[in-house]
């Protein structure tokens, strides 16, 4: 995959420490687009995820549900086991959410709900579009204040 032929788009930008909140997100449009990851990046963390899920909907801003096989906790993962929410071990890593979008409705979102702990999680998501119908070809296309190529 050309990562030139991609497009970033920021779910919830680092940010303060959440502790027993559902963290404000910014849902991705799809529309010209084929593929689509979802990157959860855990930062310190003293306590579970309470949910973390991917939803879709075809209208903007509302009636979004789980989509089946991306719910942590509950779905299978690549390794053929039943998922498990992040946990307060999992400090600086990655959840990952790998989507065809073919069958897919337009909007996607993420539910994230950090846990109840002494002090929170910092959670940080980012969508990476890939597969374009029409390249980007400019920075803002592709989702970027600058892109600089060597």
């Amino acid at each position: 995959m050309n990562l030139l032929d991609t497009k970033l788009v920021s779910v919830t930008p680092p940010a303060a420490i959440s502790d027993n909140a559902t963290l404000t997100t910014g849902e991705i449009d799809t529309l010209g687009w084929r593929f689509l990851d979802i990157i959860v990046y855990l930062g310190a963390t003293d306590i579970a995820m309470a949910a973390l899920s991917v939803t879709q909907s075809d209208t903007a801003g509302s009636g979004h549900a789980n989509i089946t096989g991306l719910v942590w906790g509950t779905s299978t993962n690549i390794d053929g086991s039943t998922s498990a929410l992040p946990s307060a071990t999992d400090d600086n890593l990655f959840q990952r959410a790998r989507i065809d979008l073919k069958g897919k409705k337009r909007y996607i979102d993420v539910t994230a709900t950090t846990g109840d702990g002494a002090a929170g999680s910092y959670v940080a998501i980012l969508g990476i579009l890939s597969r374009p119908e029409v390249s980007p070809t400019s920075a803002s296309e592709a989702g970027c204040n600058e892109i600089l190529v060597a």
